[in-house]
Protein backbone atom coordinates (compact mmCIF):
# COMPACT_ATOMS: atom_id res chain seq x y z
CA UNK A 1 0.00 0.00 0.00
CA UNK A 2 1.23 3.28 -1.21
CA UNK A 3 2.49 6.53 1.66
CA UNK A 4 -1.08 8.61 0.36
CA UNK A 5 -3.92 6.23 1.07
CA UNK A 6 -2.31 4.71 4.29
CA UNK A 7 -1.89 8.26 5.82
CA UNK A 8 -5.88 8.85 4.52
CA UNK A 9 -6.74 5.50 6.53
CA UNK A 10 -4.69 6.51 9.83
CA UNK A 11 -6.98 10.07 9.32
CA UNK A 12 -10.09 8.84 9.45
CA UNK A 13 -9.37 6.28 12.06
CA UNK A 14 -8.25 9.19 13.87
CA UNK A 15 -11.71 11.26 13.13
CA UNK A 16 -13.62 7.77 14.11
CA UNK A 17 -12.27 7.62 17.61
CA UNK A 18 -12.22 11.86 18.05
CA UNK A 19 -16.38 11.77 17.16
CA UNK A 20 -16.44 8.65 19.17
CA UNK A 21 -14.77 10.03 22.35
CA UNK A 22 -16.57 13.70 21.79
CA UNK A 23 -20.16 12.60 20.89
CA UNK A 24 -20.02 10.23 23.92
CA UNK A 25 -18.67 12.71 26.39
CA UNK A 26 -21.34 15.65 24.93
CA UNK A 27 -24.30 13.13 25.16
CA UNK A 28 -23.39 12.11 29.08
CA UNK A 29 -22.85 16.08 29.35
CA UNK A 30 -26.55 16.93 27.52
CA UNK A 31 -27.60 13.97 29.73
CA UNK A 32 -27.14 15.58 32.90
CA UNK A 33 -26.83 13.02 34.87
CA UNK A 34 -27.90 13.45 38.34
CA UNK A 35 -25.31 10.61 39.58
CA UNK A 36 -22.31 9.87 37.72
CA UNK A 37 -22.45 6.62 38.86
CA UNK A 38 -25.43 5.78 37.39
CA UNK A 39 -26.38 2.32 34.91
CA UNK A 40 -26.64 5.04 31.93
CA UNK A 41 -23.37 6.74 32.53
CA UNK A 42 -21.20 4.11 33.80
CA UNK A 43 -22.89 2.33 30.10
CA UNK A 44 -21.74 4.93 27.83
CA UNK A 45 -18.24 5.66 29.33
CA UNK A 46 -17.87 1.86 28.90
CA UNK A 47 -19.00 2.41 25.28
CA UNK A 48 -16.17 5.14 24.69
CA UNK A 49 -13.89 3.48 26.46
CA UNK A 50 -14.50 0.32 24.28
CA UNK A 51 -14.17 2.35 21.57
CA UNK A 52 -11.27 3.75 22.30
CA UNK A 53 -9.32 0.62 23.12
CA UNK A 54 -10.50 -1.17 20.15
CA UNK A 55 -9.29 1.55 17.58
CA UNK A 56 -5.68 1.05 19.47
CA UNK A 57 -6.05 -2.64 19.24
CA UNK A 58 -6.97 -1.98 14.93
CA UNK A 59 -4.32 0.45 15.15
CA UNK A 60 -1.32 -1.38 16.35
CA UNK A 61 -2.64 -4.51 14.52
CA UNK A 62 -2.33 -2.31 11.17
CA UNK A 63 1.04 -1.28 12.58
CA UNK A 64 2.28 -4.67 12.68
CA UNK A 65 0.70 -6.30 9.69
CA UNK A 66 2.44 -3.14 7.85
CA UNK A 67 5.76 -4.15 9.12
CA UNK A 68 5.22 -7.74 8.45
CA UNK A 69 4.35 -6.66 4.89
CA UNK A 70 7.55 -4.85 4.13
CA UNK A 71 9.20 -7.57 5.93
CA UNK A 72 7.95 -10.18 3.10
CA UNK A 73 8.28 -7.90 0.46
CA UNK A 74 11.92 -7.72 1.18
CA UNK A 75 12.26 -11.57 1.30
CA UNK A 76 9.96 -12.13 -2.10
CA UNK A 77 12.20 -10.00 -3.61
CA UNK A 78 15.44 -11.68 -2.06
CA UNK A 79 14.13 -15.35 -3.15
CA UNK A 80 13.10 -13.89 -6.65
CA UNK A 81 16.53 -12.09 -7.24
CA UNK A 82 17.55 -16.19 -6.13
CA UNK A 83 15.35 -17.81 -8.20
CA UNK A 84 16.20 -15.62 -11.17
CA UNK A 85 19.93 -16.94 -10.86
CA UNK A 86 19.30 -20.57 -10.11
CA UNK A 87 17.00 -20.61 -13.28
CA UNK A 88 20.23 -18.58 -15.35
CA UNK A 89 22.63 -21.19 -13.89
CA UNK A 90 20.22 -24.05 -14.26
CA UNK A 91 19.45 -23.28 -17.66
CA UNK A 92 23.15 -22.96 -18.17
CA UNK A 93 24.32 -26.42 -17.15
CA UNK A 94 21.12 -27.49 -18.61
CA UNK A 95 22.52 -26.25 -22.25
CA UNK A 96 25.69 -27.90 -21.83
CA UNK A 97 23.78 -31.55 -20.35
CA UNK A 98 21.44 -30.90 -23.47
CA UNK A 99 24.46 -30.47 -25.86
CA UNK A 100 26.17 -33.56 -24.24
CA UNK A 101 23.14 -35.82 -24.33
CA UNK A 102 22.72 -34.83 -27.96
CA UNK A 103 26.60 -35.64 -29.02
CA UNK A 104 26.37 -39.26 -27.51
CA UNK A 105 22.82 -39.92 -29.29
CA UNK A 106 25.16 -38.89 -32.56
CA UNK A 107 28.21 -40.98 -31.60
CA UNK A 108 25.59 -44.05 -31.24
CA UNK A 109 24.16 -43.26 -34.75
CA UNK A 110 20.67 -42.75 -33.05
CA UNK A 111 17.73 -41.22 -36.17
CA UNK A 112 15.78 -38.91 -35.71
CA UNK A 113 12.81 -40.90 -34.78
CA UNK A 114 15.49 -42.58 -32.07
CA UNK A 115 16.79 -39.68 -30.46
CA UNK A 116 13.08 -37.95 -29.64
CA UNK A 117 12.27 -41.61 -27.85
CA UNK A 118 15.65 -41.66 -25.98
CA UNK A 119 14.97 -38.45 -24.41
CA UNK A 120 11.45 -39.55 -23.45
CA UNK A 121 12.87 -42.40 -21.91
CA UNK A 122 15.71 -39.96 -19.85
CA UNK A 123 12.53 -37.97 -18.80
CA UNK A 124 11.02 -41.00 -17.57
CA UNK A 125 7.64 -41.35 -20.14
CA UNK A 126 6.45 -44.36 -20.49
CA UNK A 127 5.70 -46.28 -23.89
CA UNK A 128 2.28 -45.62 -23.81
CA UNK A 129 3.38 -41.86 -22.98
CA UNK A 130 5.99 -41.73 -26.19
CA UNK A 131 3.66 -43.26 -28.65
CA UNK A 132 0.46 -40.91 -27.53
CA UNK A 133 3.14 -37.40 -27.27
CA UNK A 134 4.58 -38.39 -30.52
CA UNK A 135 1.86 -39.78 -32.99
CA UNK A 136 2.96 -42.98 -33.34
CA UNK A 137 1.50 -46.82 -31.89
CA UNK A 138 2.80 -47.66 -28.58
CA UNK A 139 4.19 -51.10 -30.40
CA UNK A 140 6.52 -48.21 -32.85
CA UNK A 141 7.83 -46.52 -29.23
CA UNK A 142 8.73 -49.89 -27.91
CA UNK A 143 11.01 -50.81 -31.34
CA UNK A 144 12.64 -47.68 -31.37
CA UNK A 145 13.59 -47.86 -27.83
CA UNK A 146 15.12 -51.46 -28.22
CA UNK A 147 16.87 -49.94 -31.12
CA UNK A 148 18.29 -46.84 -28.80
CA UNK A 149 19.53 -49.95 -26.42
CA UNK A 150 20.87 -51.90 -28.70
CA UNK A 151 22.88 -48.83 -30.07
CA UNK A 152 23.60 -47.56 -26.82
CA UNK A 153 24.80 -51.21 -25.39
CA UNK A 154 22.83 -50.68 -22.13
CA UNK A 155 20.14 -53.57 -21.17
CA UNK A 156 17.43 -50.91 -21.09
CA UNK A 157 15.65 -47.81 -19.76
CA UNK A 158 17.77 -47.68 -16.51
CA UNK A 159 21.29 -48.50 -17.86
CA UNK A 160 20.39 -45.78 -20.51
CA UNK A 161 19.78 -42.79 -17.77
CA UNK A 162 22.85 -44.34 -15.89
CA UNK A 163 25.16 -43.75 -18.54
CA UNK A 164 24.42 -40.01 -18.31
CA UNK A 165 23.33 -39.91 -14.22
CA UNK A 166 26.49 -42.20 -13.10
CA UNK A 167 29.04 -39.88 -12.79
CA UNK A 168 26.73 -36.49 -12.20
CA UNK A 169 27.67 -35.75 -8.87
CA UNK A 170 27.57 -32.84 -6.51
CA UNK A 171 30.43 -30.43 -5.24
CA UNK A 172 31.67 -31.29 -2.02
CA UNK A 173 30.38 -28.78 0.60
CA UNK A 174 26.93 -28.26 -1.42
CA UNK A 175 24.76 -29.93 1.02
CA UNK A 176 24.64 -33.03 -1.41
CA UNK A 177 25.78 -36.56 -1.03
CA UNK A 178 29.34 -36.70 -1.51
CA UNK A 179 30.07 -39.89 0.10
CA UNK A 180 31.81 -42.62 -1.35
CA UNK A 181 31.46 -43.84 -5.19
CA UNK A 182 28.80 -46.70 -5.60
CA UNK A 183 29.88 -49.62 -7.29
CA UNK A 184 28.89 -50.28 -11.12
CA UNK A 185 28.09 -52.95 -12.52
Amino acid sequence: MSEQPERGMRLLLLGIVLLMIIGGTIDILLDAPERWWSVHVVYEVFLIAAGLLGAVWLWLGWVTARSENRLLQRSLATRQAERDAWRASAERALEGFGSAVGRQFGIWGLTGAEREVALALLKGRSHKEIARDTGRSERTARQHAVAVYEKAGVAGRAELAAFFLEDLMLPPGSGGPAGPELPTS
